[in-house]
């Protein structure tokens, strides 16, 4: 079956079935997308299907054939990173990174559902991934400054 993964075709066998986030980690090596709870709950493991925020470790790769995956590995363009991505660096936000490419990419869906969020959506969109170490605070500052960077680059188009 055929799946198309940050805008690269690649053949994965449709058998024995599997949950994305495998495919993605120990058969295409993008380890970006983390293993967190293995239940959905933590969000360490968000990607985009079809430009929605899933948890991979719950999406069957059978039902990802023809639609479209984008992986933490996908946001950047070449060497110019994404805005969320931009965010967080400037904003010192991870600590011990593990939950950082899932927190990223639900920021992604929300700034390109919602261009200005407030604070309350921010609080709301990001509500389901969690942080061990507690960086939330940092986490909403970068989710709003990565939306100001993503109308900038907008505006300026």
């Amino acid at each position: 079956m055929n799946l198309v993964i940050n805008g690269q075709t690649y053949q994965v066998a449709k058998d024995p079935p599997r949950v994305l986030l495998w495919v993605l980690r120990d058969e295409l090596g993008l380890t970006g997308t983390k293993f967190g709870c293995g239940a959905g709950y933590c969000g360490a493991c968000t990607v985009h299907l079809d430009g929605v925020a899933v948890r991979s470790c719950q999406v069957p790769v059978s039902r990802v054939a023809g639609r479209a995956v984008t992986t933490i590995e996908g946001l950047a363009r070449g060497e110019e990173l994404h805005p969320v991505q931009r965010a967080f660096l400037e904003a010192q936000t991870p600590q011990c990174g593990w939950c950082m490419s899932g927190q990223m990419m639900t920021a992604t869906a929300l700034i390109a559902a919602n261009p200005r969020p407030s604070e309350e959506e921010i609080i709301a969109a990001m509500d389901g991934n969690y942080c061990r170490c507690g960086a939330y605070a940092r986490i909403r500052r970068a989710v709003a400054r990565a939306a100001a960077l993503a109308r900038a680059a907008t505006e300026a188009v």
